[in-house]
């Protein structure tokens, strides 16, 4: 199945999920900052059709290229903002959840930088990530092409 046959059969499941994305950004949370959590989750997860597709909206956000070039090796990089930090560190910790102590400490790093509410919008962002992932990895979606545009994911 590819992402579009997903959109078909399920446009229901598609405007939900799209719907957690759109109340981010209308959340005012930095585009840039919820496009690296994306990419970060979706390095940890595996999934080549989000890596792709957040890629895309990173490149057409004009984002550092630097940014998503070295964010597997983020904490030693050097060239991430504190809230970068903080955000891919609890992005971390929120998809691999079987650490608590870790979770708590990445939990309280973030709060450092994010309000509460920024912190319940990052969550959100986190947690759909996470189920896009699961959906197109599950479902074997293929990656777009590096040029295709961005939707409302």
């Amino acid at each position: 199945m590819d992402f579009q046959a997903f959109t078909r059969t399920a446009p229901d499941v598609y405007a939900a999920l799209s719907g957690v994305s759109k109340a981010v950004t209308a959340a005012g949370m930095d585009p840039e900052l919820t496009e690296l959590v994306k990419l970060r989750v979706s390095q940890i997860n595996g999934c080549a059709f989000c890596l792709q597709f957040h890629l895309n909206i990173a490149r057409k956000l004009d984002i550092d290229p630097r940014k998503f070039d070295l964010l597997a090796g983020w904490r030693d990089a050097g060239i991430y903002t504190a809230r970068e930090t903080a955000a891919l560190g609890w992005a971390e910790a929120l998809t691999r959840m079987s650490d608590g102590p870790a979770r708590d400490t990445a939990l309280a790093d973030a709060r450092a930088v994010f309000s509460d509410d920024e912190l319940v919008f990052l969550a959100a962002t986190v947690a759909s990530i996470n189920a896009w992932n699961r959906i197109a990895v599950g479902l074997h979606f293929p990656p777009p092409p590096a040029d295709a545009p961005a939707g409302a994911r």
